[in-house]
C-alpha cells in the first residue's frame, strides 16, 4: 500500500553527503533529453536490431521495497527471464530500511544492486551527485528499444515527474530521465456512503464546504449509529508525508506554492497571506473533524480508521482507500466511493501525487540487461498483468487504463474510475524541485503541528520560511 509515509530521518542523514558532490551535466529537454546527443551513454554501445534475447545469461540484481507492485512483479519473473534468458536475483526490504540500504549502497560506489526502486522525489537526492543513470539515450535508441515498449503510451505527466535538469527549482519534464513511472497515487477523497445516506450528504465540491461536512460528520454521526466516528482522515505526523498528499492537493488546488524560483534562487512561500488563511483553515478543519490523535497519524491509521468505519472521510492516496474497499478487506468494504476532491476557488483539480519508479544504478556493469529488465517491467504486457490480476492499481499506462479487463475490475468500487479519470491529467508533483525536499516538508509538517495546537500561524511560518531560506538553493 501507501507505506512511503514512513518518516525519512535516517535516510536525510545518510543522503546529506550527496548535496556536496559534483552535479551531472544536464542532458537537454523533452521526454529523455535532447533528441541530438546521449552524452556518452552506454546506450551508444548497442546496435543493429532490437532483441530480446541479446543479454541471454546475464543476471542483474534488483533492491526492491516490499509493496503489491513488487509483489506483481516477482510473481511475473519468469516470464520476463523465460523472454530474455536473463535471471533476475532481487532482495526485498520493507520499507523502514528500505531507503537505508539503497543510499548506503548509491552513495558507497559499489553497484550492488543494478537496479531498483525509488519515488520520484528521490530523483533530487540521487540524482545531482550521479547516482542514476541518465534512461533517456537507452529510450531513444532503436537499437536498445523495442518499438512495441511504445513511450507515447505512457501519461505523459508520469513521465516529466522523473525528468529532471539536476538544478535546484528547474521545472519537471527538461533534462535527463533518471527514472522510469512504475506505479503510482492520486490523492482524493474517499467517503463512507452508507453515513452519507444516513445523513443526507454529498461531497464536498469547494474546500470550506470539506471543512463544514467534516465538522458536520463528527457531531452528527452518533445520531446515524456511528459512534466514535470522526469526519476526515489526513495526516498529522512529524514527517514529510503530512504535506505530500491531502495538504498539498488542496494547497495546489488554491494556486499556492511552496517556494518562487528567480534566477535559479528558491524562495519560501509558505508563509504569504493566502497560504497562511489556508493553513489556518486546514487545522481548523482537523480540529472540527479530524482524530483526536491526529498529530501521531500516518497513511496507516488514516486507511485503517477508513476501513473501521472510525473516519467518515479520507483525503489521502487513492490507494489508501481501495485496500479498505475491496471486498471483505474491512468492515466498510462495499460502503466506501471515490471523489475528485474538492475544487480550488478557480476550479482548479490540481493534485499532488506519489509514483514508484524504477531506475538503474548509473554503476552498474550490466546495463544493457538491466534496460531490458526495465523496459520489461514498464512495458505494456507485465503492467496489463499487474493491474488486472494483482494489485497494481492506478496504471502509469493509457492502454491499461482503457482496457476493458481493468475496467471490469474497478467499476465495483464506486466512483473509483470516474475519480481517476477526472484527475489523471491534472495530477503532478506540485512541489519544487530541491534537494531539501525531505528536510524542508519535514519542518513544514512540524510548523502544522505548532498551529493545530494553537500557535499563531503567521508567524510559525514566517519562522519556517526564514529556516528554510538558508537550507534551500
Amino acid at each position: 500500500m501507501d507505506t512511503h509515509a514512513h518518516d525519512r530521518r535516517r535516510f536525510l542523514a545518510l543522503a546529506a553527503g550527496a548535496a556536496a558532490a559534483p552535479l551531472l551535466t544536464a542532458c537537454g529537454a523533452g521526454f529523455g533529453g535532447d533528441d541530438s546527443k546521449s552524452d556518452g551513454s552506454a546506450a551508444d554501445d548497442v546496435t543493429g536490431s532490437f532483441a530480446w534475447k541479446r543479454e541471454k545469461g546475464t543476471t542483474v540484481k534488483a533492491l526492491l521495497n516490499k509493496h503489491p507492485y513488487t509483489d506483481a512483479l516477482i510473481a511475473d519473473l519468469k516470464s520476463f527471464t523465460a523472454k530474455t534468458g536473463i535471471k533476475v536475483e532481487y532482495d526485498v526490504f520493507p520499507e523502514d530500511n528500505y531507503f537505508d540500504k539503497l543510499t548506503v549502497d548509491l552513495s558507497s560506489g559499489r553497484a550492488s544492486y543494478d537496479v531498483f526502486m525509488l519515488g520520484a522525489y528521490m530523483v533530487w537526492q540521487y540524482g545531482p551527485p550521479g547516482w542514476l543513470e541518465d534512461l533517456g539515450p537507452w529510450m531513444r535508441n532503436s537499437a536498445a528499444t523495442g518499438a512495441e515498449w511504445d513511450q507515447a503510451d505512457f501519461f505523459p505527466n508520469l513521465l516529466q515527474a522523473d525528468q529532471w535538469s539536476l538544478k535546484a527549482g528547474a521545472p519537471l519534464g527538461q533534462g535527463g530521465q533518471y527514472a522510469l513511472p512504475w506505479g503510482w497515487e492520486t490523492n482524493v477523497v474517499a467517503y463512507n456512503t452508507e453515513v452519507f445516506a444516513k445523513l443526507g450528504l454529498k461531497p464536498a465540491e469547494s474546500f470550506d464546504e470539506l471543512v463544514e461536512l467534516a465538522g458536520t460528520i463528527k457531531q452528527r454521526a452518533p445520531d446515524a449509529g456511528f459512534d466514535g466516528m470522526y469526519g476526515i482522515a489526513v495526516r498529522g505526523s512529524r514527517s514529510w508525508a503530512t504535506i505530500h498528499p491531502g495538504f498539498m492537493t488542496m494547497y495546489a488546488r488554491n494556486n499556492l506554492k511552496d517556494f518562487t524560483v528567480d534566477g535559479g534562487k528558491l524562495t519560501p512561500v509558505m508563509n504569504s497571506s493566502d497560504a497562511v488563511a489556508f493553513t489556518e483553515d486546514w487545522a481548523d478543519m482537523v480540529k472540527r473533524g479530524g482524530p483526536p490523535s491526529w498529530t501521531s497519524y500516518t497513511w496507516y491509521q488514516c486507511s485503517s480508521d477508513l476501513g473501521a468505519k472510525k473516519a467518515g472521510m479520507l483525503f489521502d492516496a487513492d490507494t489508501a482507500a481501495y485496500f479498505q474497499a475491496v471486498k471483505g478487506a474491512s468492515p466498510a468494504s462495499g460502503k466506501i466511493a471515490f471523489h475528485p476532491g474538492p475544487k480550488g476557488p478557480d476550479g482548479s483539480l490540481a493534485t499532488n501525487m506519489w509514483i514508484w519508479s524504477l531506475g538503474m544504478n548509473a554503476k552498474s556493469k550490466k546495463k544493457s540487461a538491466s534496460w531490458l529488465f526495465l523496459q520489461w517491467a514498464t512495458g505494456k504486457e507485465h503492467l496489463r498483468k499487474g493491474a488486472i490480476t494483482h494489485n497494481h492499481i492506478d496504471p502509469v499506462r493509457k492502454s491499461v487504463a482503457d482496457d476493458a479487463a481493468y475496467k471490469d475490475k474497478m467499476r465495483h468500487l464506486p466512483g473509483f474510475l470516474e475519480t481517476f479519470e477526472t484527475v489523471v491529467d491534472q495530477t503532478r508533483i506540485q512541489f519544487t524541485p530541491q534537494a531539501q525536499f525531505f528536510d524542508a516538508t519535514t519542518s513544514w509538517a512540524a510548523a502544522l503541528q505548532e498551529i493545530y495546537g494553537g500557535k499563531d500561524a503567521q508567524s510559525v511560518l514566517d519562522g519556517l520560511a526564514d529556516d528554510l531560506a538558508g537550507k534551500v538553493g
